[in-house]
């Protein structure tokens, strides 16, 4: 079994080669379990993406969520999402058996009893030990993390008890002592995650597929990471944030966007030489061969709203060290295979920021099509170094978002497009495709022409999101050869 995922780098070069992609969150795979996971139908999806001539897949942070499901405020920036890890994986792999009934059909009961292999198993115990020997810098915080939350009902750190919310290290030796069953079960939760993730990353490689992440700018105030390095973000000695996230009162919303995510402490991180930040980044490009840096805004300046508003209209910006972070990284990890999601109001300064470091921006063709013919969106503003979108995980599909247009814009669309006979979304997969950027990345939704009710994300809202899955019969017999052929006439077929 594999003990962790090796860092093989990849040159950014990556990035200025002509490729598509499909984003495609593994919880939206098909399979018998309440979400998809990174087990057979993973497989079968890296070569679904090789047969069609796509050569990157797209995915949202893999990390363990809250209730919620989002992706974007999780446990853990280093954790993987155990409700990724495949049951078939483990009975394949001979840590269950036929016999485990109960075990095959819960997830929760697979992991603990695999677990109890590492009593029988040397060699298995030899390799989990080196994976925690490996992973110690954060897997061990991780681990205590769960089991407090699990103590005290999965209530938020800042309510702890304040022993366990202050990391009194006495407290902590109890607590491993007293639970170290349920402790050595988190971290070999962990182990079957990454020794997983490694074997699928591998196969997509052989396969010409690069695996395409994605990176939160800003952590939850509910998270390992804040409890166990509180100095390093703007909140007070109870874990009390001083200044949240958010973005200003804009177009869109008259009181801005108020996240509540916790303001990074930006000179303590400078002073540990951005350690913190080194560490997150080598873990992911351990994992993923393309990194997208969501908010990338927030590496020029952050919207900082004070606790306790209701709104973000009385924020400020400030500015912070990420032109410094960023040359750190380079120095480090040597060209970095990053996307900048440049979306909104995007300043000088941060467009200057992007383009010293030849960082990709994006752009989405759903937001192209208001305004006039300088709308930087439509394709003809397009510029080589670019990721090209329909829409994201937080836009509505293109069919969904193209049968609520009025009638005025759906002829203006289709006056661009030259009128094409083809029905939505295809004209629009076409217009990302024939697109001068060198990446053009498709949600698997529009390549199955699906409509709003398919649609992943509602931003602003709490309810039904995170849940969308398809289903292996809802793919075409002949899309594959109608996607190759597509790929290929727009130069979009890699090693061809």
């Amino acid at each position: 079994m594999t003990v962790h995922p090796a860092h093989v780098p990849v040159c950014a070069s990556i990035l200025a080669t002509r490729r598509a992609g499909v984003l495609l969150h593994p919880t939206s795979l098909p399979g018998h379990a309440e979400n998809g996971d990174i087990g057979h139908d993973a497989y079968r999806f890296v070569e679904f993406l090789a047969r069609c001539g796509f050569s990157v897949w797209q995915m949202l942070p893999v990390g363990p969520t809250h209730d919620d499901r989002s992706p974007y405020a999780g446990l853990s920036i280093h954790a993987g999402d155990p409700r990724l890890i495949s049951i078939s994986w483990l009975r394949d792999r001979g840590l269950l058996g036929d016999k485990d009934e109960a075990a095959l059909a819960s997830h929760e009961l697979a992991v603990e009893t695999a677990c109890r292999r590492l009593h029988q198993d040397p060699d298995l115990r030899e390799a989990f030990e080196a994976f925690m020997a490996h992973e110690a810098d954060w897997l061990e915080d991780y681990a205590l993390f769960r089991l407090l939350r699990e103590k005290y009902h999965h209530r938020p750190w800042t309510s702890w008890p304040a022993a366990a919310r202050d990391r009194h290290p006495g407290e902590l030796d109890r607590i491993r002592a007293n639970h170290r069953p349920r402790f050595e079960r988190y971290c070999f939760e962990q182990f079957v995650f990454f020794a997983q993730w490694r074997e699928l990353h591998d196969y997509a490689r052989r396969h010409g597929v690069l695996l395409y992440g994605d990176v939160p700018i800003f952590v939850a105030l509910d998270s390992v990471d804040v409890w166990a390095q509180r100095h390093l973000f703007d909140i007070d000695e109870h874990g009390v944030a001083r200044s949240v996230a958010g973005v200003p009162p804009d177009y869109f919303s008259e009181t801005g966007q108020y996240w509540g995510n916790p303001q990074y402490d930006w000179a303590a991180m400078e002073k540990e030489d951005f350690a913190w930040w080194r560490g997150r980044f080598q873990k992911q490009l351990e994992m993923f061969d393309i990194l997208r840096i969501d908010h990338f805004r927030g590496f020029e300046a952050v919207w900082s709203i004070p606790a306790g508003e209701d709104t973000a209209v009385n924020g400020h910006w400030e500015s912070v060290p990420g032109r410094k972070l960023l040359e750190r990284l380079r120095t480090e990890l040597g060209e970095l295979p990053l996307v900048a999601e440049d979306l909104g109001i995007i300043t000088a300064e941060v467009d200057a920021l992007r383009h010293d470091f030849a960082l990709p921006g994006m752009k989405i063709l759903q937001f192209a099509f208001d305004g006039d013919a300088q709308n930087p969106y439509l394709p003809h503003n397009h510029e080589v170094n670019t990721v090209v979108y329909t829409g994201t995980h937080d836009n509505n599909t293109t069919l969904g978002w193209y049968e609520e247009l009025d009638r005025t814009a759906r002829a203006r669309v289709m006056a661009y497009l030259g009128q094409p006979a083809e029905p939505m979304p295809w004209p629009l997969n076409r217009a990302a495709l024939a697109s001068v950027a060198n990446l053009s990345v498709l949600p698997m939704q529009d390549l199955l022409g699906l409509d709003a009710a398919h649609r992943m994300n509602t931003p602003g809202t709490s309810e039904g999101n995170w849940q969308w899955r398809f289903k292996w019969k809802q793919v075409p017999a002949d899309l594959g050869d109608r996607l190759r052929a597509m790929l290929d006439l727009y130069g979009r077929v890699c090693g061809e």
